[in-house]
């Protein structure tokens, strides 16, 4: 018998019997943080004797609160959640798997998500018109144009898989759709017994801002694209059992002071104290006050702040939202009796409570938050709204060049008329994305400043480029319910879309009258939004600095038209009756805010929404759906490709072989990012990606981005190490100029060229290549192409100084083989500098059930001496080692399927 026989008991909730695995009972469950007992009840219901073990469990519950992070166990999520730019991919490879099961003699129904899957496109709507009545049936009628072929493809998928499910675009972002629809918190599903188990809710999503659901108590995070893959598929997460930092709310929110203001200073203490790879919990008696939207935009910030998660743990104020929202009163029932029963009911006045032990503790009075705003280029760089103006000052002079035009430019247009625009002016001013834009406080807020400035006579000024994109069409119905829409569409804030948008650097072009302006004159212009990135170059290729600010502050700023403003000190104009207006004077108090979501914001509006959520409207059930098990691929699609992961794959694995003759691909520094190696954004005519799309008839004002084009491994691949950023130090060593971007030295037509050309010469010539990097290599969150596209460049490969873990692990699960210099080495020290040819012995052994420790590289320099030094293998599991046999994950799944 396992611990999974023993714990396994029966409760009742709503009249009805669950069978449900009960922790309450495990010794030293009481003193573990809420997230802790989450994976100690994950581990305990997915118990199998080999790859999880009551030993795991026994060490879970033996967690030390100061020990540094050694142990490895395996998390099961119990859902994943996708949006449309990381899960198109995910999609293709299934319907891949599924050509490859056949070609194998197999069903291909046995490809299916093994969990419930659900995928929000939302990532593909983006600003082309705006400061117009209809702006978001415009917007979201060249989204259908544009990526009419991806939405054919996952309509099919929607009907051909079981277990996924599809919400069409312009319905919202994906982490509301996730906390106001799909998340259960607690989940039940039927038995063979007959019986209905009751289990927690978890879910990790292919985008780092899944953390919003920890709001709910649900524990989950980002994953790439590949660990989502493998989810789907029923395989676990391997991760290390973390330091838990408990973070204690106290107070209350005081005047003029909003929830994005709270999320800032959190963002600002977290990225001081230093939170990467722990989880973040929220406790104490002050979470009893703090609204569950405001906890989910706390939430939402989890990857600001740089944590694995930001979670709150199940109470009243849990419950209070999910009937808000439209859950019935049966689930409601139920999770308020799922998490007594197993001592995850998160009420400190409760009589039976125990405070958590936490290994590092933060604590914060809500009453001492001030109105902040956040960059010029991260998030973590709060700075207090009275200091802007200075901060702005000080800031500006080092994004301007001799280039730059120190006086006002003359910009004349038909949409917005004749003005001036001069460094320092918010050329975008956006109330968009996840964290705000469907918290009730801060988007009345924001239609109350509006209300207000329109009352008064006052509008943004001319120059800016004006925006509403709601995560949720609940926000769309109580701003117009509250009369409030009206005023927004009066400042030129109509509806644009339900999505992503300008976050993500959907932002849309700005009047081309404006751009050449800018661009011509060099201009130090600046974009203000309600979102939570801010990274240079990310928003728009014509803005140099952006801010993350709250709704209401956007309009401020939009009003103001400058970032070189002091709103304490300054009017942001004259007011139809001849007085200057000022923030204070159009700033709505907290009883008004509180007044009219009260008054507005209601159970029926969700009901509403929510009924059809999974039909969309007459664009989407208007596409031609291809039927069958299988996809019907278009071999002149440019966006849906299908994969060449398993060309020539057979039912069992060839045996891995040592490395010989390896060329050096890219010799790279420390701390080379994902997003270095991941194509993103836009792309050149010029660029590989270009001029493949060239080729085939494509114009460039139709490339699109490679985020759309995911599911086009051509594309990717010719993307991979494109990055205009990326220093490939290769090129020093033979003696040519290190030019930025996706460039690197041919050996064998001995001349430098593009990364992705060189690699098929060597492909064609059968050359294995090898990467050499320093510290750190792989951190960021652009996570399954920085691994899918280094194999497809026929990487073998990657010998570094330290990685970071998630990316060792995706490489692995693409069947490269991560390996590390000796402690103390790189391959300066080892006088390497990539004109060496490379051999790898001992990888082999792998064959015979053993993972080496360590293999033996010899490189073969021009001359014809030689280095040799033995690397360690990052191979760190059995499961990996199994991964790395089968060449990659998604084979050792498939395989496994078919028996």
């Amino acid at each position: 018998m396992s611990l999974r026989d023993d714990q396994l008991a029966t409760l009742k909730a709503a009249g009805k019997d669950f069978d449900y695995y009960n922790i309450a009972n495990l010794d030293g469950i009481d003193h573990l943080p809420y997230s802790l007992k989450v994976l100690v009840e994950n581990l305990v219901r997915n118990i199998d004797g080999a790859n999880i073990t009551d030993e795991h469990v026994k060490t879970l519950l033996d967690w030390d609160p100061n020990a540094e992070p050694s142990h490895e166990i395996q998390f099961t999520p119990s859902r994943v959640i996708m949006q449309d730019f990381t899960g198109v991919p995910c999609i293709v490879d299934l319907a891949t798997m599924r050509d490859a099961v056949k070609d194998l003699g197999g069903d291909p129904e046995v490809i299916n998500p093994q969990v419930q899957s659900d995928m929000v496109i939302d990532h593909s709507v983006q600003i082309d018109k705006y400061g117009i009545a209809d702006a978001v049936q415009q917007n979201m009628d060249i989204e259908y144009q544009r990526n009419g072929e991806r939405y054919q493809f996952l309509r099919w998928g929607q009907q051909a898989f079981k277990n996924f499910r599809v919400v069409p675009p312009g319905t919202g972002i994906i982490h509301q759709v996730n906390i106001e629809y799909l998340a259960k918190v607690v989940m039940s599903k039927a038995e063979a017994n007959g019986n209905a188990l009751a289990y927690l809710d978890s879910c990790v999503g292919t985008d780092s801002h899944t953390t919003t659901e920890n709001g709910l108590g649900v524990l989950g995070w980002g994953v790439g694209g590949i660990e989502a893959e493998a989810a789907m598929l029923g395989q676990p997460i391997s991760m290390l059992v973390p330091r838990v930092v408990g973070f204690k709310l106290t107070g209350s929110i005081p005047e003029g002071v909003t929830a994005t203001d709270v999320v800032l200073t959190i963002t600002d203490m977290l990225r001081r104290h230093g939170v990467v790879g722990k989880f973040v919990e929220f406790y104490g008696e002050g979470i009893a006050s703090v609204p569950l939207a405001n906890r989910a935009t706390i939430g939402n910030m989890g990857p600001e702040f740089g944590s694995t998660c930001g979670i709150f743990p199940i109470d009243n104020v849990t419950l209070d939202y999910l009937r808000l929202t439209g859950r019935s009163e049966e689930q409601v029932a139920l999770v308020e009796a799922y998490a007594k029963s197993n001592r995850l009911w998160g009420d400190a006045s409760d009589p039976d409570y125990v405070e958590p032990q936490y290994s590092e503790y933060e604590e914060l009075d809500l009453g001492t938050v001030v109105p902040s705003i956040a960059g010029p280029k991260r998030p973590q760089d709060r700075i207090l709204l009275s200091e802007a103006k200075e901060m702005f000052e000080k800031t500006a002079p080092a994004y301007e060049t001799e280039k730059t035009v120190k006086d006002p430019v003359a910009v004349s247009t038909d949409f917005r008329g004749d003005f001036n625009i001069e460094n320092g002016d918010v050329a975008i001013a956006s109330i968009t994305s996840c964290t705000n834009t469907s918290n009730p406080s801060v988007m009345i807020a924001a239609g109350l400043i509006a209300r207000n400035a329109h009352a008064k006579g006052l509008k943004p000024k001319p120059w800016v480029k004006t925006s509403l994109a709601p995560g949720s069409q609940v926000v769309a119905d109580y701003l117009k319910a509250a009369g409030l829409q009206d005023d927004l569409d009066a400042l030129g804030y109509q509806l644009v879309g339900f999505g992503c948008a300008t976050c993500i650097g959907n932002s849309g072009p700005l009047l081309p009258e404006i751009s050449e302006a800018i661009n011509t004159n060099d201009l130090t212009v600046t974009a203000v939004l309600s979102g939570n990135r801010n990274f240079e170059g990310r928003i728009s290729p014509d803005v140099k600095m952006n801010y993350l600010a709250s709704p209401p502050l956007v309009i401020a700023y939009a009003l103001a038209g400058t970032m070189d403003f002091d709103f304490e000190t300054q009017p942001l104009g004259a007011g139809a009756d001849g007085n200057d207006v000022y923030l204070k004077d159009i700033w709505p108090t907290n009883s008004e805010v509180a007044a009219v979501v009260d008054g507005t914001v209601s159970r029926e509006m969700f009901l509403k929404d929510y009924a059809s959520v999974f039909d969309g409207d007459h664009r989407w059930k208007g596409l031609d759906v291809p039927e069958g098990e299988l996809f019907a691929w278009n071999d002149k699609s440019t966006y849906v490709r299908k994969q060449t992961f398993f060309d020539g794959m057979k039912a069992t694995p060839d045996p891995v072989a040592d490395i010989h003759g390896a060329r050096v691909l890219a010799l790279l520094g420390d701390s080379v990012t994902t997003d270095h190696i991941s194509p993103a954004g836009a792309f050149k005519a010029s660029s590989p990606a270009g001029k493949y799309l060239t080729e085939r008839g494509v114009e460039p004002k139709n490339f699109n981005s490679y985020g759309s084009r995911r599911g086009n491994h051509e594309i990717m691949v010719r993307g991979t190490f494109g990055n205009i950023r990326l220093r490939n130090q290769l090129l020093a060593s033979v003696g040519e100029e290190v030019t930025s971007g996706g460039f690197t030295y041919d050996f064998l037509a001995k001349k430098p060229t593009t990364i992705f050309e060189a690699s098929r010469d060597y492909i064609d010539n059968k050359v294995p290549l090898v990467v050499l990097a320093g510290k750190e290599y792989g951190t960021g969150s652009s996570r399954d192409w920085a691994a899918k596209g280094t194999v497809m460049l026929g990487v073998k490969a990657v010998i570094t100084e330290s990685f970071e873990r998630i990316h060792r692990s995706n490489l692995i699960g693409m069947g490269v083989l991560p390996l590390q210099f000796p402690a103390g080495e790189s391959y300066e020290s080892l006088g390497l500098n990539g004109t060496e040819t490379y051999d790898i012995a001992g990888v082999e052994k792998l064959n015979e059930g053993v993972t080496p420790k360590t293999v033996h590289v010899t490189a073969t320099h021009e001359d014809g001496s030689k280095t040799e030094f033995d690397a360690v293998v990052r191979i760190d599991t059995p499961g990996e080692a199994d991964y790395y046999r089968n060449g990659g994950i998604l084979q050792y799944v498939l395989r496994n399927l078919m028996k």
